[in-house]
């Protein structure tokens, strides 16, 4: 099974994570002909990316051998993929042939539960109601020095 684009060679894959991942590597498989890719665009944290968002800088571009058994893996500039919620993974372009077929991606790297901030409901007081602010009595002594 694979994955082969439609009318030219580019592809694009969104994928979101669960929680935060710290991505090392990337292992990618395709056929040992001209429909591999050969060169491929990592994003990081762009929900809904389409073809029209990959004008954009790549945080970390790869030139990509023929690899159909999957041994080569891509190492990823770990400081700039530590925290990554949402990749996308665009392939340009291939080794020459109409279309790119892609057999296998496989991400390496350590996955962390994602901290989210949920909505605190709080009351909070407009003007301070002297019945909850409750103080014990304290009756004011003067002493004289002679």
């Amino acid at each position: 099974q694979f994955v082969e684009s439609d009318d030219d060679e580019e592809l694009l894959f969104n994928i979101p994570f669960t929680g935060n991942v710290k991505l090392k590597g990337i292992i990618v498989m395709g056929e040992d002909d001209s429909t591999h890719p050969a060169e491929m665009r990592l994003f990081r944290n762009i929900p809904h990316m389409s073809f029209d968002d990959t004008a954009r800088e790549p945080e970390q571009t790869f030139s990509l051998n023929r690899d159909p058994t999957g041994e080569l893996e891509y190492p990823t500039k770990i400081a700039r993929f530590s925290n990554v919620y949402h990749l996308s993974i665009h392939f340009p372009k291939n080794f020459g042939a109409e279309t790119t077929k892609i057999f296998y991606i496989g991400l390496k790297g350590e996955w962390t539960e994602a901290h989210r901030h949920e909505v605190t409901i709080c009351n909070y007081e407009a003007s301070a109601n002297p019945a909850d602010h409750k103080l014990e009595q304290i009756t004011p002594q003067t002493h004289f020095i002679s």
